[in-house]
């Protein structure tokens, strides 16, 4: 087995690349009837190895993240196109596919809207999660397939609006590109995985996905307002909530992106402006000409909005900040507990030299938010195995705690070592084998 240390060395990069500009096998028809899709399902179902997966969605145009496009590729069935449109129940092809590897790239963003027409994985790879895991500095899936294919992707078509219909041909053509390649570099990656010794905590990664259903509700959704931050009164954050209500009601009624109905500039604009104001408004603007066109469409909904947000008591107001359920922000740290601040800057130390010998992002090695959770109300001095136990316990992949626990372990310590733990090398099995000086 590869060391590790050695994984940025692994698959050297290719020097020149060929544009990969039509599908072998041609553009198909779009499947826009049950009888195509049918066909579709009886072709996949009689293919072999494993089936790559994409979705288009029309982020940006339309309201939510619904899929107006999958593509699937098999071999032995080619790549067929679907329109969950017109096809709005996918479990035919859902049954054909069964219990075959599902490949995706950047599997989260694709695996809710492909569970809401009825397709669900029992197994997959992704690409892009491989990539990190393989230590690729770019993972997208151009970088991806022009490092280990050597072929040059075209993008173009990424952020169109794919609810269009009839969808044009060169947007066809640019989406089975996307499956066109998948499967070859599922290869690619597992190759390199394995030739670091990765293939196992991959594995585990991947099993980790098929029960993704999306992120969790955020509370108070209004309050990722873009700009939100410069308001300071909670008047103004009552108004902010109150347009951004309004927003999502037009938005989800007319099927169009929030941002489309109105910006966020132009809510923070309105709320600072009339924060202060004792009586409601009778007409609304703004100085900037694109804020203002916004404004003028919406601008009876918007005064009645404002008018309600002035009409709220002051005991009923937002507060200017959600209650903290975690850890403080780290920057607090140092004010309110030195001994955890001590105890996080030593961690994210260790864990940065680890992640920078595996050729794995910190991140990944374990999420900045876990970190924080575990050493904010860290035991002092706590054996690995302790650590190893808190750790799965918030959610943490084994592989993930058999790296990291020997180093929080060391990193809670009262009088850590100076020197740093050595290079952190692989056993024979492809388990990780911490430091001995960080072993209770």
């Amino acid at each position: 087995m590869t060391d590790p240390s050695a994984a940025a060395e692994s698959a050297p990069e290719r020097i020149t690349t060929v544009p990969l500009v039509a599908p072998r096998d041609g553009v198909p028809d779009v499947v826009t009837d049950e009888r195509g899709l049918d066909r579709a399902a009886e072709a996949v179902a009689g293919g072999t190895g494993p089936v790559a997966i994409d979705a288009e969605r029309a982020s940006g145009h339309r309201y939510g993240q619904r899929a107006y496009l999958v593509q699937v590729r098999r071999a032995g069935a080619g790549t067929w196109l679907v329109d969950p449109v017109a096809c709005p129940d996918l479990r035919p092809l859902d049954e054909a596919i069964g219990g075959a590897e599902w490949v995706l790239h950047a599997a989260t963003q694709d695996l809710p809207c492909l569970a809401e027409v009825g397709l669900r994985p029992r197994a997959l790879f992704d690409t892009e999660l491989g990539g990190r895991l393989a230590g690729r500095p770019r993972v997208g899936l151009g970088a991806m397939v022009e490092h280990y294919l050597g072929l040059q992707l075209a993008k173009e078509h990424s952020a169109v609006d794919w609810s269009t219909r009839p969808l044009p041909h060169p947007w066809l053509l640019y989406a089975a590109l996307d499956v066109e390649v998948l499967l070859e570099l599922r290869d690619a990656v597992a190759d390199d995985l394995a030739r670091q010794g990765k293939a196992g905590w991959a594995a585990e990664e991947f099993a980790s996905l098929l029960s993704f259903t999306g992120p969790p509700p955020r509370v108070d959704p209004w309050r990722r307002t873009s700009g939100m931050h410069r308001l300071r009164s909670r008047r103004g954050l009552a108004i902010v909530r109150e347009l951004w209500l309004l927003r999502d009601r037009i938005a989800e009624a007319r099927d169009v992106s929030p941002g489309r109905v109105l910006p966020d500039a132009a809510i923070v604009e309105l709320a600072a402006a009339h924060q202060r104001s004792t009586t409601p408004p009778r007409t609304v603007s703004s100085p900037d000409p694109r804020l203002a066109r916004s404004i003028k469409r919406h601008a009876d909904a918007i005064l009645e909005g404002i008018a309600r947000a002035l009409a709220i008591p002051e005991v009923d107001l937002p507060p200017l900040s959600l209650p903290v359920t975690g850890p403080p922000p780290p920057r607090t740290w140092g004010d309110r507990d030195p001994v955890a601040a001590g105890r996080l800057a030593r961690a994210r130390e260790l864990v940065a030299s680890v992640s920078k010998e595996l050729a794995v992002p910190a991140e990944n090695l374990l999420t900045p938010d876990l970190l924080r959770r575990f050493l904010w109300e860290a035991p002092a001095a706590p054996s690995t195995q302790e650590v190893a136990e808190a750790l799965q316990a918030l959610g943490a992949r084994p592989w993930q705690t058999t790296i990291t626990a020997p180093l929080l372990a060391l990193a809670c310590e009262e009088h850590p070592a100076e020197a740093l733990p050595a290079t952190p090398t692989s056993s024979s099995s492809g388990h990780f084998r911490a430091p001995e000086t960080a072993q209770n």
